[in-house]
């Protein structure tokens, strides 16, 4: 059995364990999406995770969704993302950026009034959380085909704004309800060109971003994030057959590309779960989703039983600065105060004690 302690190989990182901090939406950025003093503050408290993968950060204007998430893709918060891989480098640890382009989850109000874009003109479910109070999701404007290039584009610049920042690579969502999990999913996917229909065609954009960032930045520095079936925000895929279809197609593809890891949100126990990381061949990290809070003792279960190489680990970190310290010596851990989660200052953000301070 693997040992989580045991140091491990992926892309160009060398990290010291087996379990890596997940992106956790904090919605602390500052004027114009720049991360603030307090983001280099709260990310370098937590470079002992040895590899942090960033909370969702959009790769243009558009592609904002919530209030305050930071942006990689001007100069400003370039500068502002430059401080904190400084910061979690002089500390020893590794991070990399999750590109995020909500999509339709998003709201003209929390981006000075910019449109929503989707892979078809339909609205998604629920509300979004405003400066004026919850509304509702608007009904999108279906991306043109000939739009499509500048999508990816946006992506391609965001991580060539990533490196030059000095982070450490970048993570691709294509998974959680958002635009490129839009494209995957039938419900939310309507299109009849290329980038619509079938499996085949659904799974297009997610391959030609992957590919087309991992060719500007090199391969080993880009992950890449999905969550079959995972049916959250209106992204439904209750087609056991063309889920299959749609994820071996997109797997079966991205795994020539040499990819630093693929990052799955599903049950790592799933049939379909283990062949996608078969299939793969790569770097293969488990995420057991946001219903319970990932333990030490899932992690041994998950990489001492040979169903991940890692483990994303969200809540104990975002509570746990010194989580592997914990972890290793079986010290007791801060509970996370959910009210603090979202917004707001050093509160629930970097007053958390480690345990040199309790």
């Amino acid at each position: 059995m693997t040992d989580v302690f045991e140091p491990i190989k992926v892309g160009t990182w060398d990290l010291p364990q087996r379990f890596v901090m997940a992106p956790l939406t904090r919605n602390r950025a500052g004027e114009h999406q720049v991360p603030r003093d307090i983001a280099v503050t709260y990310y370098a408290q937590r470079a002992g995770a040895g590899l942090i993968i960033s909370e969702g950060t959009q790769p243009s204007a558009v592609g904002q969704g919530y209030l305050d998430t930071p942006g990689i893709h001007t100069p400003e918060q370039v500068e502002g993302w430059r401080a904190v891989a400084d910061a979690v480098h002089e500390r020893g640890g590794r991070i990399v950026v999750q590109l995020m382009h909500v999509g339709r989850i998003a709201h003209p109000d929390n981006k000075a009034g910019r449109e929503t874009v989707a892979p078809s003109a339909i609205p998604a479910p629920g509300s979004m959380v405003t400066a004026h109070g919850s509304v509702d999701h608007v009904v999108p404007r279906a991306l043109g085909t000939d739009e499509i290039p500048g999508i990816v584009e946006e992506f391609v610049h965001a991580a060539r704004c990533a490196i030059e920042a000095g982070l450490d690579g970048v993570e691709i969502h294509s998974a959680n309800g958002y635009l490129l999990h839009q494209f995957l999913a039938p419900s939310t996917n309507e299109r009849t060109d290329q980038y619509g229909g079938s499996p085949v065609n659904r799974a297009r954009l997610t391959l030609e971003v992957t590919a087309a960032v991992a060719d500007a930045i090199g391969a080993d520095r880009v992950g890449i994030r999905i969550s079959p079936a995972h049916n959250i925000q209106g992204a439904v895929e209750e087609d056991a057959a063309d889920v299959r279809a749609t994820y071996t197609h997109l797997v079966d593809r991205l795994a020539p590309m040499g990819l630093a890891y693929l990052s799955v949100l599903a049950a790592p126990t799933a049939e379909l779960t283990q062949d996608l990381r078969s299939r793969f061949g790569g770097t293969f990290i488990a995420n057991t989703g946001f219903a319970e809070v990932t333990d030490l003792e899932q992690v041994e279960q998950i990489v001492g039983g040979g169903l991940a190489d890692l483990v994303a680990v969200g809540r104990p970190f975002l509570a746990n600065p010194d989580l592997v310290t914990r972890w290793r010596t079986g010290a007791e851990l801060n509970e996370p105060n959910p009210d603090t989660f979202y917004g707001g200052g050093a509160e629930g953000y970097t007053d958390y004690p480690t345990l040199d301070q309790a």
